[in-house]
């Protein structure tokens, strides 16, 4: 072969190795930030339950079908130690919401393995599974007899609506219109389910060997939460709202004892507000449960109560603290409680004695709002007092952890690392500061981008929570990642009308939002301006639900933002309680009269009365079927800045609630719809560098 041809080949081979290299190094950094494929690998743990032994614990691990556009729910189990990682029931369908006897012999289960959801129940010994089930609609809140020999459980019960009307002379074989609903009923339609079909949530016994389920419960009232037997299994405690004008007085529920033999119903408690959520205690001798009087403001608190079975002797044990309080559990020496509750954007879990001492255990719930920063997160105690708990980490979703009574944690379980150990996911760092408006404090949280440089500028985004009695915190978000990903600043918090900072704070805003949250969303960005590295010639706004509402109120009041996305707002609040499914909720708890006797109230703080000052280029994006803020809403705002002349596009997400993100291709298809917008109007593509 040619000498000066050889030469030139091998050079040619290695700057073709070179450049292969470098194209191979280039991919793999590329391949290290969050991507919208990414959405539908991702997995965690939620709802825990702890073994009756103590070794082990079962917990659902929730992971991304993208095949079927939807969430599968496996239970898995794992050893204390961490050791023992094995599924019990892992395929292509749905296995959910494990429950043990108390002598921990069987696991009662939802599945959705032949079809229609069903209850099973495996024995532990034997590995053989039961079908216990064969019914229409799907059960839930199951609940074994302290023999094991029943399980209780609560189902939509329909009944046969009595038509007003009907034509009865229809020919046979006529193809003619369907039928009218006829509607008589206050709260005709429920966000995630559609036109609400006539009938209630009903209290059904069935044997653990299987059998026909026998219904307990009766009457034109829902009967649903959890619900408790009594120690000689002959009771069941249940929590019902069961007046004459439920629709109207909607958190009035309260406890009823049922004779599962003669059905004799028996009311144990009778506060004007919501009592549910009761738990026994292991003696038997008391009822826990969670509950308030009703103050008729927009956020009320929820405190643990203890009584007798009777209803009598009610004690608060948690009224010292101003947060409200959740997931309640019996210690197994019944000397106190478990429970959970959030304070400063994190959600903890403290413990209770009979007394009222109050000591935290753990602030590190979270990881299972997968869209948005929201607290949140399960727990359960094993008998020895430590507490096993999704933890939050800010940098993924929940995988499971344990805190002993000496406060040692273990973590549990890594679901995610295949996602996460190669790609640059930062942590939310808090940041605090004093509100402009009366020097309270407030909390903000800042997501940087990957390889993020101080010494740079970028660009940022402004990402308000809904609620607006939520809370967001230092929790893993996919939506903020995703941004973050892409290139901006992303900054979210608690400003005045959020939870988890007391009952005063999240009253601010009682009949009067928005109002002085819009200061301290803008605060929040001051103090992230004030940073150094935020482009503030590139600043971005968006929010959904309460978010959404603020976020069009905000390019009402100011032109500082390049552009917003305002997603599934309330806009006209007199249209959203004409057509919302909380409206008979909304209209007695957020205002102070009805619309048309003061309209005033209600106009002041429509963010429609604003319209006429936006100039800011604005999508408005919400879910077709949404009737929590339901479409009418986001078409009435585009509608408006098309006639004020504004930059706007809106977007329908086909076959979507209020919960846009529930299936992971809308979740991914709104973050990057978000993010299209914004670039559209972005100043420079490497502001970053400016």
């Amino acid at each position: 072969m040619n000498k000066k041809y050889l030469n030139k080949s091998v050079l040619t081979l290695v700057i073709s190795t070179l450049v292969v290299g470098n194209m191979a190094i280039a991919d793999e950094t590329a391949n290290n930030t969050f991507t919208l494929k990414d959405v539908f690998n991702l997995e965690y743990a939620a709802n825990p339950v702890v073994t009756p032994d103590g070794k082990h614990v079962v917990y659902e691990r929730r992971s991304m079908d993208i095949m079927t556009d939807s969430m599968r729910r496996n239970l898995w189990s794992v050893a204390l130690d961490g050791s023992s990682h094995l599924p019990i029931l892992s395929d292509s369908k749905n296995h959910f919401n494990p429950v043990f006897s108390s002598d921990g012999t069987k696991m009662a289960y939802l599945s959705s393995k032949e079809g229609k959801v069903q209850v099973y129940i495996k024995h532990l010994a034997s590995k053989s599974t039961t079908r216990v089930t064969d019914v229409e609609m799907s059960p839930s809140n199951m609940s074994f007899s302290p023999d094991g020999q029943y399980l209780a459980f609560a189902m939509f019960t329909p009944t046969k609506a009595k038509p007003l009307f009907t034509l009865d002379f229809k020919p046979q074989g006529a193809e003619w219109a369907d039928k009218p609903q006829y509607i008589d009923q206050t709260n005709f339609q429920r966000d995630g389910m559609g036109m609400n079909r006539p009938g209630n949530m009903q209290v059904y016994i069935v044997p653990t060997i299987g059998g026909t389920p026998r219904q307990i419960s009766s009457g034109a009232h829902d009967h649903t939460g959890s619900m408790v037997w009594s120690k000689n299994g002959q009771q069941l405690i249940i929590s019902a709202n069961t007046r004459d004008e439920a629709e109207f007085d909607m958190l009035n529920s309260d406890l009823f004892s049922i004779d599962i033999t003669n059905l004799k119903v028996t009311k144990l408690t009778d506060m004007s507000g919501p009592e549910h959520s009761p738990q026994m205690s292991a003696n038997g001798n008391k009822i826990a449960f969670v509950g308030n009087e009703d103050n008729g403001k927009s956020n009320q608190l929820s405190q643990l109560y203890v009584m007798n079975l009777d209803g009598s002797n009610i004690e608060n044990l948690t009224s010292k603290l101003d947060r409200s309080v959740g997931d309640i559990t019996w210690a197994d020496n019944d000397k106190g409680l478990y429970f959970s509750y959030d304070d400063m954007g994190k959600k903890n879990v403290a413990y209770v004695s009979l007394s009222g001492k109050i000591s935290n255990i753990t602030s590190n719930l979270g990881g299972t709002s997968l869209g948005r920063p929201y607290t949140s997160g399960d727990y359960d105690v094993t008998p020895n007092g430590s507490v096993v708990y999704t933890a939050s980490t800010g940098n993924r979703p929940a995988d499971l952890a344990i805190v002993s009574k000496k406060g040692k944690v273990n973590q549990l379980t890594d679901l995610n690392g295949d996602i996460f150990d190669h790609k640059i996911v930062n942590k939310p760092t808090l940041m605090e500061l004093k509100s402009s408006i009366d020097d309270r404090a407030l909390q903000a949280w800042i997501v940087t981008p990957p390889n993020f440089d101080p010494k740079k500028k970028y660009p940022l985004i402004l990402e308000i929570h809904g609620g607006p009695h939520t809370a967001y915190g230092p929790s893993y978000s996919t939506e903020v990642q995703l941004m973050a990903a892409a290139g901006y600043v992303v900054l979210y918090g608690n400003p005045r009308g959020s939870t988890s900072q007391g009952e005063e704070f999240a009253n601010l805003i009682d009949k009067n939002y928005p109002s002085q949250d819009y200061n301290d969303l803008m605060d929040m960005v001051d103090a992230a301006i004030a940073k150094g590295y935020i482009d503030k010639s590139n600043l971005f706004v968006t929010g959904g639900s309460g978010g959404g509402t603020l976020t069009s109120w905000i390019i009402g009041k100011t032109d500082r933002f390049k552009a917003s996305v305002v997603a599934k707002p309330v806009i006209n609040w007199t249209s959203m309680i004409g057509a919302s499914d909380i409206y008979a909720f909304m209209s007695k708890y957020w205002f102070t009269d009805l619309p048309w006797n003061d309209y005033e109230q209600y106009w002041k703080r429509s963010p429609l009365s604003l319209v006429g000052n936006v100039k800011t280029p604005t999508m408005v994006l919400t879910g077709e079927l949404d009737v929590r803020t339901p479409m009418s809403e986001s078409e009435q705002y585009y509608g408006a800045l098309r006639l004020q002349g504004v930059e706007s596009s809106l977007v329908r997400i086909q076959g979507a609630y209020h919960g846009i993100a529930a299936k992971p291709s809308n979740l991914a298809r709104k973050v990057g719809y978000i993010l299209a917008w914004f670039d559209k109007y972005k100043d420079g593509k490497d502001s970053e560098n400016k």
